[in-house]
């Protein structure tokens, strides 16, 4: 009978064994598979364990400190001989998503943040020694990638390539236009040109390793890997709550979706670094909400229209159509204690009545071009986890903003499998749970 406590014991201490071994960070690579997660990850440098701020609060803070900035920038981009840069207005508990990669020969491993809206991808040099990279090379004033980085003055045609970019909130930095070989996953991009971050007057901020350019200028990452995954990408972002890579970026046609419903990707040349789609309205339950006519259309002229982006904490519209989209949702919700105001967020209701009675909000829908895209009740809604209440997660875009950007932001993205495909001109939507 002696024998039975050992036995237990050694099981116990077996699987007490077996499970501290798994590593939650360390999500396999596939081939154009690539693991995501967010910035205040445990399985990131920059993650804040003693952090007790709740989801609701961590989302007020993002939508206030960087939408305002990051609808600017989203507007700002309207010159096609510029290279685009990310905002840069993130903080340590943002939206940044981010990518486990590597640079150099041998190659240095990087945490770099996705973002669907930047051209250009950076690096920063206290993050990668490029002086111990074999394949590390600067480009000199003579390069003619120089003249659309916009370079600074050169006083011959060998001095190096810099250029400096400032952005919304005065953050700025100065960089050396440079090649390296970049890994993601298995797959070798040799010579990616990238600036070399070496000196920057942003916040805290920024970027700390540096940044992974996915939109549709001539040197982003799609751009540049044309003939390797042929201008195609997905990704599922994680809920915010997320700590580990559950999230993914998957490059190239090969393994995405056979099946999934999708609306026409839109080119706007006064803005060609977006991804337009056509929204043609918003529901709320079976109603279809009225807004001022042209509140959601394309114009190729100013950039109006509706984009995808990976950067934008919550959906955004032109205030007048936000107006209508809220009344509406308010009206039907009918909260017996009224709606009070939280940051952006100005439909927070109680989502118990007095006498216990569940308040059960209305359904949302974008209804895009060739598809309804539902919003499950994570999307549309958030959460306070101290009481019962809830906020509608949408908001008018900023007054100062150039308002005429409507943008489909990260928060209603999440838990989907997001397709860009450029040559095919669709972008499309799937429900996928990756947190």
């Amino acid at each position: 009978m002696g024998s039975f406590p050992c036995f237990f014991l050694f099981l116990f201490l077996l699987v007490f064994t077996l499970a501290a071994a798994v590593d939650h960070c360390s999500a396999p690579s596939t081939a154009g598979d690539i693991p995501l997660l967010r910035i205040n990850s445990k399985c990131t440098p920059f993650s804040s364990p003693s952090a007790t701020t709740t989801l609701l609060d961590s989302v007020l803070q993002l939508s206030r400190r960087v939408d305002p900035s990051r609808l600017a920038f989203l507007s700002s981009l309207a010159a096609v001989t510029s290279v685009p840069v990310a905002s840069g207005k993130y903080i340590l508990d943002s939206p940044i998503y981010l990518l486990r990669s590597s640079l150099g020969t041998p190659p240095q491993p990087l945490f770099l943040a996705l973002d669907s809206a930047s051209d250009a991808s950076f690096v920063s040099v206290t993050a990668y020694n490029f002086s111990s990279s074999s394949s590390f090379q600067t480009l000199s004033c003579s390069s003619p990638v120089c003249p659309i980085f916009k370079g600074q003055p050169c006083s011959s045609p060998s001095s190096l390539c810099t250029y400096n970019h400032s952005y919304g909130g005065g953050d700025s930095f100065s960089a050396t236009l440079a090649q390296d070989t970049l890994r993601l996953a298995i797959d070798d991009i040799s010579s990616f040109t990238f600036g070399a971050v070496n000196s920057s007057a942003a916040g805290p901020s920024f970027p700390k390793q540096g940044l992974l350019g996915l939109g549709r200028g001539p040197f982003s990452l799609l751009s540049e890997t044309q003939s390797l995954y042929n201008s195609v990408f997905s990704y599922c972002l994680p809920g915010y709550s997320s700590y580990y890579f559950s999230g993914s970026l998957r490059l190239g046609p090969a393994g995405q979706p056979a099946r999934i419903h999708s609306t026409p990707l839109l080119l706007n040349p006064h803005r060609p670094s977006l991804y337009y789609v056509n929204l043609t309205g918003v529901s709320v339950g079976r109603v279809l909400v009225s807004v001022p006519p042209g509140s959601f259309a394309f114009d190729q002229q100013t950039g109006a229209g509706t984009v995808v982006d990976s950067g934008t904490v919550i959906t955004r519209f032109v205030a007048p159509a936000y107006s209508a989209v809220r009344d509406e949702f308010r009206k039907q919700v009918n909260a017996p204690a009224g709606y009070e105001s939280l940051g952006a967020f100005d439909t927070c209701f109680s989502t118990t009545t007095t006498d216990g009675v569940v308040v059960h909000p209305p359904v949302v829908t974008l209804h895009l071009e060739g598809l309804d895209l539902v919003l499950p009740a994570e999307n549309a809604l958030i959460h306070s986890s101290a009481k019962p209440l809830a906020c509608l997660a949408m908001a008018a875009s900023p007054a100062n903003v150039n308002a005429v950007v409507n943008v489909i932001a990260s928060y209603q993205q999440q838990n989907h499998r997001v397709l860009l495909d450029v040559p095919r001109g669709r972008v499309g939507f799937a429900r996928e749970l990756c947190s």
